[in-house]
């Protein structure tokens, strides 16, 4: 960044601040602790990056080199021309501004990394800082196979003689690649571009991207879902994102992905339910039409088990609160079909033990009297396994992973609770 200030005398001194390598070298001088000015030579350039700026950016300081370069008046400069405009400048001193990670951070990457999710750091800081960084917020750990590199490096890996980018070389990089410093923003809209056109695991890759500047734009929008910052990001980096970040905070990703399972979890929870009904209702409405001439279940019967049950029963399995064992699994595939087949076993199970018990009223247990279907017998079919068993069984659906406890954090769900309470009252 520069800044220009036209003096009385009609000079036109030019203020630059920026990364400090690079910067560095478009200086010839520098000013001593006296204010002095002498020369600056590359021998002096690499002192300072090896005392000063390396133990700096090892420490997670971001280094600013701060200098200057006057222009003689009349002869304005080309300001458009950056190589002739910033060149033989005079260093005035070399900064570190720390950006201390927030205490929530490490731990929110802690459960992302639990959850099955990489995350990966994309920066333009210096290689060195972005690593201690990255330490820091636990995004590498020692003794990890993973690869921190820097723009240069990581274009050089992945493209060809010809300078194109080759899907074959990205796919050996970007698994291990955990860090990529000073990098631009094609560099990060490359990176999105190639995960998610690599076919080197057995399915795609789902990219979720997090920015707040206009160049971070095309990569929001390549990503699948993209993050902005709410307060600090830009309109450009809002209008290209799926998601805005009202407190611009890492771990409100992290409750997006918790609420983002919860969803995905309900809509299950509730399939495995409705379908065991049906599949149950079916049977033994078109088993006892065949063999009694009359269905077993009536009308209204099958009202109440379609409109009251289901109903009720799909908004207090919708309503689970999400909790953290959400995260303690790997996400679904793209293409895993929403019914699992855990699901499926407790689908069928479920209905060959409801079944089993409903023939065994229907025909056993009172002989040819319930085979008259009396009022009074198609009531006690009704109220006894039909409702009764379908009350547990909304019970079982809570767990679709097959979790042996059913009855766990039952109690943090009131309107459940109520519902279930409530049926069985009802019934």
């Amino acid at each position: 960044m520069s800044t220009v200030i036209r003096t009385p005398d009609g000079g036109f001194p030019l203020f630059s601040k920026g990364a400090s390598e690079i910067l560095l070298k478009k200086c010839t001088n520098i000013l001593n602790s006296n204010g002095e000015l002498r020369s600056f030579r590359p021998r002096d350039r690499d002192d300072m990056v090896k005392k000063i700026i390396e133990p700096m950016a090892c420490d997670g300081l971001r280094t600013i080199c701060i200098a200057y370069r006057d222009f003689t008046a009349p002869q304005e400069p080309d300001w458009d021309n950056e190589n002739e405009v910033v060149g033989d400048l005079t260093c005035i001193a070399v900064v570190g501004i720390e950006d201390p990670v927030r205490p929530e951070v490490p731990e929110a990457i802690r459960k992302c990394q639990r959850a099955g999710i990489t995350v990966r750091m994309v920066t333009g800081d210096n290689i060195n800082t972005a690593r201690a960084i990255a330490a820091k917020c636990g995004i590498i750990q020692p003794g990890e196979d993973f690869l921190c590199l820097e723009g240069k490096e990581f274009n050089r890996r992945i493209r060809n003689e010809k300078g194109e980018i080759e899907q074959e070389r990205l796919d050996k990089v970007w698994p291990k690649l955990r860090v990529l410093a000073r990098s631009s923003p094609t560099d990060k809209h490359t990176l999105v571009k190639g995960i998610i056109d690599s076919h080197t695991g057995e399915q795609r890759q789902v990219v979720a991207v997090t920015g707040d500047g206009t160049n971070d734009g095309p990569a929001l929008k390549k990503a699948d879902v993209g993050f902005a910052m709410g307060i600090a990001g830009t309109d450009v980096a809002k209008e290209a994102s799926d998601i805005i970040l009202t407190d611009d905070n890492f771990t409100s990703i992290v409750k997006a992905v918790m609420w983002g399972r919860n969803v995905y979890d309900s809509i299950s929870k509730f399939l495995q339910f409705q379908l065991t009904v049906n599949v149950v209702a079916v049977i033994v409405a078109f088993t006892g039409a065949c063999i009694t001439q009359d269905s077993p279940l009536k009308a209204v019967q099958m009202l109440w088990v379609n409109l009251i049950m289901d109903t009720f029963a799909s908004l207090a399995l919708a309503t689970e609160p999400p909790t953290d064992s959400l995260l303690k699994r790997r996400p679904y595939g793209r293409n895993k079909p929403l019914i699992s087949r855990t699901m499926m076993k407790n689908i069928l199970g479920h209905a060959v033990y409801q079944l089993t018990v409903i023939f065994f009223l229907l025909f056993a247990a009172e002989g040819e009297r319930l085979c008259s279907l009396r009022p009074a017998s198609t009531t006690l079919l009704f109220s006894t396994p039909s409702c009764s068993m379908q009350l547990f069984n909304e019970i079982n659906s809570r767990k679709i992973h097959g979790e042996r406890n059913v009855f766990s954090g039952i109690f943090h769900n009131l309107i459940f609770c109520s519902v279930v309470l409530g049926t069985f009252i009802a019934r």
